[in-house]
């Protein structure tokens, strides 16, 4: 909405919305309530297509006029670039774009209105059409949100407030920016098993052998809190946990059930793969070297998807490259974690994260060491959920670490067989190092050292 010159005076349009805000049941009647004068939340206000939003304050590290930011190519299109904030690289998000609205394009030489966040230990910009206040608001009069006052997704949106005769849409930006199938974190108890009474549930396909009903709990409390789901892929696994997890609960005195999230995690805390979050080490880095797949074209197309900040996307394309130095080489990598997704092209390194085989391909800029264009150039970075449907072409080769084991069984299959119709004959694909394929006869195992496979002919 348009103010002019900082009056009060509002347009028809939004008299409407205010009036439509009260009519839901929301907002103040300041004939039947009194004013709240306790001001105990604070946001910063600014407009997006004509409409005003509002961010927790205590989110916002400042506003900023974003100018000279670095395009960064293969990108989504609402990642506008890389910004230098006193010598600390961001990442910068047009929200315009990314909640499809129209940006309108400032003249060249021009600065964006925006705002630096704060989201736990990171940075990012995002840009806005125009920034105006800090409002201070009782949190009593925060109403919950609406779907008919927002262009946006109801679930990013924590509130609706007025204030002033405007209607603020306060927006929920760890949200936003989160990794959509993070742990929740409230510590609900799961049922105590009976003690007495065998389960009744059917096994767990592929789950380990055993009539401990304390089992079948640890099984579907990883399910209940989201942080594993057990199937045949990763049955070993979790069987030889069990045994483990079974000991040391005992030798403490505790129940082997998880009592809240947190054990569920201390559970699982062992299933990643090595190296996740890292550049591959040289014994790492010569296993995938030695399951790249042999290509008669010109193109080596690739897929990663889970793919984090991208360190294992850029030791994948280093891999690749050593190994087909004549070709042309396109990596596909996604990930449903938009901040981690958004700041993997512009990735700034130590020189001890780098290993001495992955030098060649790191340049040393003014703030850091990043990945070289080399790399960079080969690799498309996108957001997306691996459960949606994908534009990925045929690929000779896919890395998928960690990820099938954190959907549900029944999704599980399906991306499987998304695997199975996406990879190229003779096609290899790369999973979690404790996750299996050997039940499925589609598939063939050709390495004693990472969990490789290739389609069966």
């Amino acid at each position: 909405m348009k103010w002019n010159n900082g009056n009060d005076v509002k347009q028809q349009s939004d008299n409407v919305a205010v009036s439509g805000f009260r009519r839901f049941g929301f907002g103040r009647d300041a004939a039947a309530d009194e004013e709240v004068d306790r001001i105990d939340f604070k946001m910063v206000t600014f407009s997006l297509a004509g409409k005003d939003y509002g961010i927790d304050i205590m989110k916002v590290k400042e506003i900023a006029k974003f100018a000279g930011f670095t395009y960064v190519p293969n990108t989504l299109p609402f990642v506008a670039g890389v910004y230098n904030l006193r010598g600390e690289i961001i990442s910068i998000i047009d929200m315009r774009l990314m909640f499809n609205q129209t940006a309108k394009r400032r003249p060249d030489g021009e600065a964006e209105d925006g705002l630096i966040l704060r989201l736990e230990h990171n940075l990012i910009g995002v840009i806005v059409d125009s920034i105006d206040r800090v409002v201070g608001i009782s949190s009593e009069s925060i109403q919950p949100p609406h779907p008919i006052f927002a262009d946006i997704n109801i679930k990013y949106i924590s509130g609706v407030v007025e204030h002033e005769d405007r209607l603020y849409i306060i927006l929920d930006v760890e949200r936003i920016f989160a990794k959509e199938t993070e742990v929740p974190r409230e510590t609900a108890e799961l049922p105590a098993a009976p003690r007495d009474v065998p389960s009744a549930k059917e096994p767990v396909s592929g789950a380990a052998a055993t009539n401990d009903a304390d089992f079948e709990f640890v099984v579907d409390g990883l399910a209940t809190f989201k942080v594993l789901y057990a199937s045949d892929i990763n049955r070993g696994w979790i069987r030889d946990r069990y045994q483990t997890w079974r000991s040391m609960r005992s030798e403490e005195g505790v129940s082997v059930q998880f009592s809240g999230v947190e054990d569920a995690v201390d559970y699982a805390g062992t299933f990643g793969s090595a190296l996740t979050g890292q550049l591959w080490d040289k014994p790492y880095w010569d296993a995938v070297a030695g399951v790249v797949p042999a290509v008669d074209s010109s193109v080596f197309n690739a897929w990663n998807p889970g793919c984090g900040k991208g360190f294992e996307t850029y030791s994948l394309a280093s891999v690749l490259k050593e190994k087909n130095p004549q070709k042309r080489i396109r990596i596909w990598a996604g990930d449903n974690d938009l901040l981690s997704i958004s700041t993997a092209p512009s990735v700034v390194l130590t020189a001890q994260s780098v290993p001495s085989h992955m030098e060649p391909y790191v340049t040393q800029g003014t703030n850091g060491m990043t990945m070289s264009s080399t790399l960079r150039d080969m690799i498309m970075f996108e957001y997306h959920d691996i459960l949606n449907q994908s534009s990925v072409p045929e690929c000779h080769m896919i890395l998928c670490r960690d990820v099938l084991s954190v959907i549900p069984a029944a999704d599980q299959e399906r991306v499987v067989n998304k695997f199975l119709e996406t990879l190229s004959p003779r096609g290899v694909l790369i999973i979690g190092d404790n996750e299996r394929l050997d039940h499925d006869s589609r598939w063939t195992r050709i390495s004693d050292r990472i969990s490789a496979y290739r389609k069966s002919e």
